[in-house]
């Protein structure tokens, strides 16, 4: 609101003065830049991440296969701890219980290791699906492509705000140091006129 109520300096006044004028223009490229530069670099931002995105979500989909289980056991107690590790990649909530299960990875091989329950509680002999790798290791579920481009477009957001709030501290800056130079030639003035106010003959 305040950069746009700047451009009133460009009016012809025989009070304007030289820093009026170019606050005015200051006012009129800052509005310029949030308008028109801002969602620019967050459209360009934006298509950047999501292409980024888009090209590690077909990668994880060509990397990382479904494969079933079967729950063996509950996992001890003792074990939770190392497998939460081990299973970094495979994100699920805090709470689930994990599991010893066995599967068999798309190049053939048996594995058997703790991973989070599918289902709570968990029974021996019951079947579910977990992601891995090609050679059997657990990763997390593939990127899905909706979700990169929510996340390109949070990120094309963000670097629009980013350019828009540096455009208008900018210009908060410009303008406080135009208002210091105004008081201190205001000041410079009345101290030169200030030996002679109020005397006659002093055009007062």
């Amino acid at each position: 609101m305040r950069t746009a109520m700047g451009v009133w300096r460009w009016r012809r006044n025989p009070l304007r003065r030289p820093t009026d004028l170019f606050e005015a223009w200051v006012a009129f490229a800052a509005l310029v830049c949030v308008l028109v530069v801002a969602p620019a670099v967050g459209w360009v931002a934006g298509l950047r991440v999501d292409g980024t995105l888009q090209q590690a979500a077909h990668e994880q989909r060509q990397e990382r296969h479904l494969v079933p289980a079967v729950v063996l056991r509950p996992a001890p107690e003792s074990a939770t701890a190392d497998a939460s590790a081990d299973t970094s990649t495979q994100r699920t909530a805090p709470h689930r219980t994990q599991i010893v299960a066995s599967w068999t990875a798309p190049d053939g091989s048996s594995h058997e290791g703790t991973v989070p329950a599918a289902e709570e509680p968990p029974r021996p002999g019951e079947r579910f699906r977990i992601w891995t790798d090609a050679g059997g290791r657990v990763v997390g579920q593939p990127l899905d492509p909706s979700a990169a481009v929510f996340h390109a477009g949070m990120a094309g957001l963000a670097a629009a705000i980013c350019v828009a709030t540096l455009v208008e501290t900018v210009r908060r800056l410009v303008v406080r140091r135009l208002m210091h130079q105004r008081y201190i030639r205001l000041d410079r003035a009345w101290a030169a006129a200030g030996p002679d106010w109020g005397r006659a003959g002093a055009g007062s």
